[in-house]
């Protein structure tokens, strides 16, 4: 009744006095054995989901910077399965979800057999019960009215009470949320545009829109992460401009913290804030217009994806206006994986270039691109190759081999750090120079970070907000955006812009020339 539903637990929590226990011990008390039991055994299973609940939500908070939804949240257990099996394998899975399996049903029956055998000890010593009942609640009702506290926790508590209503609460929002915001999605300020007024101004550029994944804010500021990421970001802006790129960069606020990264990227490029699976389906499912399928729409752009991440039928190709996907087995890679990641992101990036970027085309080229070596646990970490080398993968067999362990870094907070800030650097280290490579003054490159790595590495209570770098060679380019006031390089200034991710699809829109025609729905 008292247990906290985060991580971060204080022995203060653990000596309050339940109002729940009071009721509850009243209750059972005062009936007859018959529905006395019944009783026992209805509160005691309730506590015990309601245990497993707060279970759920420590591991939500930790990894994810939410609780969790018992509306829709379901669905992520699927992914969490897949996550282990590429961490893990698959009999470690098995053995772990079989393991949280036993662990949830003798958790759920304990609790209601406890109740239970409380429920007939109460019963069986009637008056000291009442005496001992009556004495609490008067203390508890004297702390309540006082206000007292032990380490800032206050004395009389409602702590299940409180949760239990909250979730009542949630349920009642979220399925609100999914009736209005399936209104919302079916407006569009670029949505009855016509093909000849959208980014007008880009007519002629070879377009990438790239996600880094996990790439945060945290990765420029920490003291731990920041030192090696800043002078790759200062040496990858120097090179590129040795090869005529220039960049300006900001922030955004991300939709989604710590995982579930299809959030960040939806809410990007459909202008909408998709920060639950209900509104991912939703806009997925609908008419409304990506940024990516504006290119699309106006006919003079090819369009593709490259989803290494990809590793099953993916539907939403359709909303994100994509000609072409090729995911995990349609690149022709054949060197090994990196834990959760299927290929080293300069793989992806070569691959991309032999199957799309380098060939003649009587259109110029539009790609969304979404990079993962930069995926939790980040261990073993990808090492740069020559460009040449790259081939079928193999090359990459020595380094994965080499590389770290996710079980010897992950649950070390300093050392995930270190590996995860190498990961970045890995990352946008192969994206500059993919473009120094095989940029030419027809391309322009977005890129950005999807959302903030979990709580063990950005640290508790950290902002959602991620970097995005614009680059260029055509300085016209650039001077579209001037009055965003963007920082020039690729890392952003502290003080820089900051904006809710789902801005950016609408001031793109506009800053390349293209007109609103509103559609209602």
């Amino acid at each position: 009744m008292l247990l906290p539903n985060r991580m971060h637990m204080r022995p203060a929590q653990f000596v309050r006095i339940p109002v729940e226990a009071l009721f509850g011990a009243a209750l059972l008390v005062t009936l007859p054995r018959r529905w006395r039991l019944l009783a026992a055994w209805v509160c005691g299973l309730g506590l015990g989901a309601l245990t497993v609940l707060n279970f759920f939500d420590m591991g939500f908070y930790e990894f994810l910077g939410r609780r969790f939804d018992i509306v829709i949240d379901w669905a992520l257990l699927g992914d969490a399965k897949s996550y282990l099996n590429d961490t893990l394998g698959k009999g470690g899975t098995t053995a772990v979800l079989l393991g949280a399996l036993v662990l949830v049903l003798v958790l759920i029956v304990l609790i209601a057999l406890a109740v239970v055998r409380l429920g007939e000890l109460l019963a069986r010593h009637r008056h000291t019960t009442g005496r001992t009942l009556l004495i609490l609640s008067m203390v508890w009702m004297v702390c309540a009215v006082l206000g007292l506290r032990i380490d800032g926790v206050p004395l009389a508590s409602q702590h299940s009470i409180a949760l239990a209503r909250s979730r009542a609460e949630a349920v009642r929002d979220t399925l609100r949320d999914e009736r209005e915001f399936a209104k919302t999605a079916k407006a569009d300020a670029f949505g009855n545009t016509p093909p000849a007024q959208l980014v007008p101004d880009l007519r002629g550029k070879d377009m990438m829109f790239t996600f880094i994944e996990s790439y945060g804010r945290s990765a420029i500021e920490d003291p731990v992460m920041a030192p090696g990421v800043n002078k790759t970001l200062a040496a990858s802006t120097e090179a590129l401009a040795k090869s005529g790129f220039h960049a300006r960069s900001g922030w955004l606020t991300s939709a989604t913290y710590g995982g579930s990264s299809w959030l960040g990227h939806s809410t990007f490029l459909s202008g909408l804030w998709i920060d639950n699976q209900n509104r991912y389906r939703t806009v997925t499912n609908s008419d409304h217009l990506s940024l990516t399928k504006a290119f699309r729409k106006t006919g003079d752009w090819d369009t593709v994806g490259i989803m290494p991440g990809v590793q099953k039928g993916w539907p939403e190709a359709k909303f994100y206006g994509l000609d072409k996907v090729y995911n995990a087995f349609q690149m022709g890679y054949e060197g090994p994986k990196f834990s959760w990641s299927t290929m080293p992101d300069q793989y992806a990036l070569e691959a991309f270039q032999r199957l799309e970027h380098g060939k003649k085309r009587d259109k110029p080229l539009m790609s969304e691109i979404i990079l993962t070596s930069s995926h939790q646990p980040w261990a073993p970490v990808p090492k740069m190759v020559d460009w040449d080398e790259v081939g079928d993968g193999s090359v990459y067999d020595s380094i994965e081999k080499a590389g770290k362990r996710p079980g010897d870094v992950f649950y070390d907070s300093t050392k995930v750090k270190q590996e995860y800030g190498r990961s970045i650097q890995y990352s946008v280290t192969a994206l500059t120079q993919f473009l120094q490579r095989y940029g030419d003054k027809d391309t322009v490159l977005v890129f950005l970070g999807d959302h903030q790595p979990v709580a063990k590495v950005s640290g508790d209570g950290a902002d959602h907000q991620v970097p995005v770098s614009i680059v260029a060679q055509d300085p016209k380019v650039l001077d579209k955006i001037a009055d965003w006031h963007f920082t020039e390089g690729l890392r952003p200034a502290k003080d820089a812009p900051v904006w809710r991710m789902s801005s950016f699809r609408d001031r793109f829109l506009t800053a390349y020339g293209s007109t609103p025609h509103p559609s209602k729905g």
